[in-house]
């Protein structure tokens, strides 16, 4: 692992890109467990400052300081979409693996059900689920919500390696030798298949976060509680850019584009680390 991110510091400037980025949205998400604020207390400061030595990114007309409140909106989207990746990505290891190992009408019917998700309007759905879950939607909910719908694509991914697996000699080998088909997927298979599993991950929090902010701002999540997509709706409903108090809207939408970017960037990274030809090019090797 070590020298995996040698290689990609050394070789890669996205990636090297990528890491300051990323580096500063954990500073953030760190400096949230020190804060002086509570991010659930009102007119604590003085309202509407502009960003200043005393308040980064200013304050807002709830008086509260922007910078810190928007640390605890970091660790809360990240802790989401966390949340939501490791749902998807054990239903998507389950499904590829026994889809792409057994086949026949198992994987039919995996598929089958794979495809619908992949088919479905997912937007419209998870409005209407916000619609009926007001009362009870948290980002705890929310992030389990978006894992049980993120994982289709990502299965298939899966699937189509462990296909290829399958008819490798090793697997024929430990076929012959009278291994269980469970531990097949797990012991010869998996391994093969977490790097893509890694790549995808961040493809997939990624996605989630993002959601977060549309369903936010359209105030069908938990508006309550601090994250990127509610810092975005409360400054919307108190008509930030109308008062002139833009860096209401601007902090959160910069915080916003690092942590995407840098989280895209790696992403891209890590995908073409990991295809061995792209790999022996992007080291020069």
């Amino acid at each position: 692992m070590l020298r995996v991110l040698r290689d990609l510091l050394r070789y890669d400037g996205r990636f090297r890109f990528a890491f300051i980025l990323l580096a500063a949205v954990v500073v953030m998400f760190l400096l949230s467990f020190v804060s002086p604020d509570d991010p659930n207390k009102t007119f604590v400061v003085a309202m509407d400052a502009p960003p200043s030595l005393d308040h980064l990114f200013g304050t807002n007309s709830r008086g509260q300081d922007i910078f810190w409140w928007l640390t605890f909106a970091v660790r809360n989207s990240l802790i989401m979409g966390v949340i939501t990746a490791v749902i998807s990505r054990v239903i998507a290891i389950i499904v590829g693996l026994t889809a792409g190992y057994q086949g026949g009408w198992l994987d039919r019917v995996l598929m089958s059900v794979n495809d619908s998700f992949v088919i479905m309007p997912l937007l419209p759905i998870l409005i209407l689920l916000g619609f009926l879950l007001r009362d009870m939607m948290n980002l705890f909910l929310l992030g389990v919500i978006l894992g049980f719908f993120g994982w289709p694509y990502d299965a298939r991914l899966i699937r189509s390696q462990v296909l290829s697996l399958k008819e490798r000699s090793f697997t024929r080998t430990a076929v012959y030798s009278g291994t269980n088909g469970f531990w097949i997927t797990i012991n010869e298979h998996l391994p093969f298949v977490l790097p893509v599993v890694f790549a995808t991950t961040i493809n997939n929090l990624l996605w989630s976060i993002g959601t977060e902010v549309t369903l936010s701002v359209l105030g069908l999540s938990d508006l309550t509680t601090p994250s990127l997509g509610t810092a975005l709706f409360w400054a919307n409903q108190h008509g930030a850019l109308v008062a002139g108090v833009w860096w209401w809207i601007a902090a959160p939408a910069l915080v916003a584009i690092i942590l995407f970017l840098g989280l895209y960037l790696f992403f891209a990274s890590i995908n073409e680390y990991i295809d061995p030809r792209t790999r022996l090019r992007l080291i020069g090797a």
